[in-house]
């Protein structure tokens, strides 16, 4: 009677695993093929997007959208190193600021921690606009065509303070207290015990403002003007396809056939350069990031 009832129970557990596993599998390919699309267009003539859509493997194969971007590789490298360095020393900066803030806060010996919280949540509800921030940036800091215009205001977030409070509120509360009787200020205790706890969340943290300034345009769009040599790789692609899109428009007028401009292949010629460091960067955060989202899910 035992071993029926263990057969039945091997049995069900090796059906759910096969149900999960396929179903994580079609899951899986269904994230994959978008980005098997992309790429694949990018390199399809337009005449073959324009004739039969995307799909995907190109009809006709064809680096035209590429050589279009490339054009000017100086351009293209200069983007590059402004967004990395400024993905790198925001990410950096902000990642050390933002986790001090949420320790902070957490800390029941901090006299304003409930004032200071409150004025970061009020900020998630209201704002000053666009006019007062441009205005700020512009004629009171003086930033104008200044890259800290871009770095600058995407070092905190109030919905990662309020994480990284979640996450450094759940270490034991004994290990400050036993570092401090063996003599520890409070900012070694962050640094040298803090830290080093906090990885699922700094890592986790870490990627959100990474992406934000990887993917920042819209500030560089209003601080830095086209008089400046380089400016992030976003806002250069952005630039070329709206050049693109323009000259096709006109295209009529300057009698030119619209598939020899290949606006299509290029929008995901450029999502592909744009996206492409990040799935190569993603792999080695991604065990981090997975447990640091669930920050604050589970609690006990």
């Amino acid at each position: 009677m035992e071993n029926t009832v263990r057969r039945n129970i091997d049995f069900s557990t090796i059906i759910v695993r096969v149900v999960g596993y396929c179903f994580i599998g079609l899951f899986a390919i269904s994230c994959l093929l978008p980005f098997v699309l992309i790429v694949s267009s990018s390199f399809s003539s337009e005449g073959a997007i324009m004739e039969h859509g995307f799909s995907l493997w190109p009809k006709e194969f064809s680096t035209f959208a590429y050589e279009i971007v490339f054009r000017n590789p100086r351009l293209v490298i200069g983007s590059y190193v402004v967004t990395m360095l400024i993905t790198v020393v925001g990410t950096a900066v902000g990642l050390f600021i933002v986790a001090m803030t949420g320790y902070a806060l957490q800390r029941q010996d901090f006299l304003f921690r409930n004032k200071i919280s409150f004025y970061i949540y009020f900020t998630t509800l209201f704002s000053g606009g666009l006019v007062p921030f441009y205005l700020l940036v512009t004629q009171y800091l003086h930033l104008k065509d200044n890259y800290l215009a871009v770095l600058l205001p995407g070092l905190l977030s109030p919905f990662l303070i309020i994480m990284m409070k979640a996450f450094t509120k759940s270490i034991p509360n004994e290990i400050t207290e036993s570092a401090k009787m063996d003599g520890a200020g409070d900012f070694t205790i962050f640094l040298r015990l803090i830290l080093p706890m906090s990885t699922p969340a700094l890592a986790t943290i870490g990627l959100f403002i990474a992406l934000g300034y990887w993917n920042e345009w819209y500030n560089s769009m209003l601080f830095l003007s086209p008089n400046m040599d380089y400016r992030p790789l976003q806002l250069f692609l952005y630039n070329v396809i709206t050049s693109a899109d323009f000259i096709r428009n006109s295209a009529a007028a300057s009698n030119v056939p619209p598939q020899d401009i290949p606006l299509e292949s290029m929008k995901m010629a450029t999502a592909v350069i744009a996206t492409g460091p990040v799935i190569l960067f993603y792999p080695f955060v991604q065990r981090f990031f997975i447990k640091g989202i669930t920050i604050g899910a589970v609690k006990g």
